[in-house]
C-alpha cells in the first residue's frame, strides 16, 4: 500500500506547474484512475503516476540536459535534438529522489509516458493513454482514441502510436526509436495472438 499525503502533493504540484499543466495533470490522474478500474490495475498507483507523470515537464531544456549528465543518464541523438523528451526520464528520477516514490511500476509509467516502448506494464500503458486522452485534450481523433482506450488497451496504444507518428511526420519532426519499437512490438503481439 502506498502512503501519500495527496493534499500536500497536490499543493506542491500546483506550486511547481503552470495552471494549464496542473489542470492537465489532474485530468491525467482522473483518467488513469478510470482506466485502472477498467483494467484491474492498482488505482492508487494509477492516481499517483498520473499526478507525477509531468513532474519535470516544465524544466528548461538546458536543465533537462544538465540533469541527464548529473544523473548519468544516457541521452540519445533524438533526445539531444528534442530535450523535452527527457522530461519523462528525468521526472522518474526526481520523483524518486524528491517524492520518495520507490514503486517500479509507477516509475516505469512515468519514464515511458512520452515515447512508449516495448514490454510496457499495464500501468505504463494506462498513463501513456491517459496523458493522450484526458478531458482537456482536443484534437481530431481524440474521441476515437478515448473509445478505444475503454475497449482494448493494446489497440488504443497502437492508435495512439499511429496518431503520434503521423503528427510528428506532419511537423517534419524526429520520431523517437522507442515509439517505433513500442508500435512494432504491439503489432507483433497482435500477429502472435
Amino acid at each position: 500500500m502506498i502512503k501519500v499525503d495527496y493534499r500536500e502533493l497536490i499543493k506542491g504540484l500546483e506550486a511547481r506547474l503552470s495552471p494549464k499543466r496542473f489542470k492537465h495533470t489532474l485530468g491525467v490522474s482522473e483518467t488513469a484512475l478510470l482506466l485502472a478500474g477498467k483494467y484491474g490495475v492498482d488505482q492508487e498507483k494509477a492516481k499517483l503516476a498520473g499526478l507525477l507523470h509531468d513532474y519535470a515537464r516544465e524544466l528548461p531544456m538546458e536543465t533537462l540536459l544538465h540533469q541527464a549528465v548529473v544523473l548519468a543518464l544516457p541521452v540519445d541523438e533524438i533526445e539531444r535534438e528534442e530535450p523535452v523528451l527527457l522530461h519523462a526520464k528525468i521526472g522518474m528520477h526526481l520523483v524518486k529522489q524528491e517524492c520518495g516514490v520507490e514503486d517500479d511500476d509507477i516509475l516505469q509509467a512515468i519514464s515511458l509516458h512520452t515515447t512508449g516502448s516495448s514490454h510496457m506494464s499495464t500501468l505504463a500503458k494506462i498513463i501513456f493513454l491517459a496523458d493522450y486522452i484526458e478531458p482537456g485534450r482536443d484534437f481530431e481523433g481524440v474521441a476515437a482514441l478515448r473509445k478505444a482506450a475503454h475497449t482494448n488497451l493494446d489497440k488504443a496504444m497502437l492508435l495512439a502510436y499511429d496518431y503520434t507518428i503521423s503528427h510528428i511526420i506532419a511537423k517534419h519532426g524526429f520520431i523517437h526509436p522507442n515509439t517505433i519499437i513500442g508500435r512494432n512490438y504491439l503489432l507483433m503481439q497482435e500477429r502472435i495472438n
